[in-house]
């Protein structure tokens, strides 16, 4: 599947319209839903695959924060043969009780990816926390740029920012 039918593919399976909260607090007259796309086989595979492409000789890990991006990690893992590890939102307070999980360790070179960007909020503590136990982020790379405000934030922060497709892409206009 190219690029422009994978972004059609996209929008046919997760566009919907009405009054929707974003996770940044900002309302919108759209919404994306990621699981829509996220969880369809035929979306998910080329997508792992593109992102896939963001791997560089030095990427030691791939990793995506809960609950998003660990489809897209994992498709990433698959498709590059890199072990991924899940960055989680709020640390457990069982088990092992990391804010992590998988083998993550401080010098790893991680490709970091995630499903949705508006302001980048939830990548960012994901980015913060991985740089903050001595990884180093190579890049950020979102599926959707919603073109609110992320790369900018993201950029302002010191990492590399990437994504796959603008809402343009899919042709939203709103």
């Amino acid at each position: 599947m190219d690029t422009t039918e994978l972004a059609r593919r996209m929008r046919a399976a997760a566009y919907l319209e009405g009054d929707f909260t974003l996770r940044s607090g900002r309302k919108s007259k759209y919404y994306l839903d990621k699981y829509l796309f996220e969880t369809q086989p035929d979306i998910l595979r080329p997508l792992g695959e593109l992102l896939a492409t963001y791997v560089r000789p030095t990427t030691t890990l791939i990793a995506g924060a809960e609950l998003g991006g660990i489809p897209l990690a994992t498709a990433t893992s698959l498709a590059s043969g890199k072990p991924f590890v899940i960055i989680r939102n709020m640390k457990k307070d069982y088990g092992t009780a990391k804010p992590y999980e998988g083998r993550l360790n401080a010098g790893d070179s991680v490709l970091l990816v995630e499903d949705i960007a508006t302001t980048g909020g939830q990548v960012l503590e994901a980015a913060r926390f991985l740089a903050g136990i001595g990884a180093r982020v190579e890049r950020i790379v979102a599926v959707i740029d919603r073109q609110e405000g992320a790369r900018q934030n993201i950029e302002s922060a010191g990492f590399a920012f990437e994504a796959l497709f603008t809402k343009a892409d899919l042709g939203i206009t709103g």
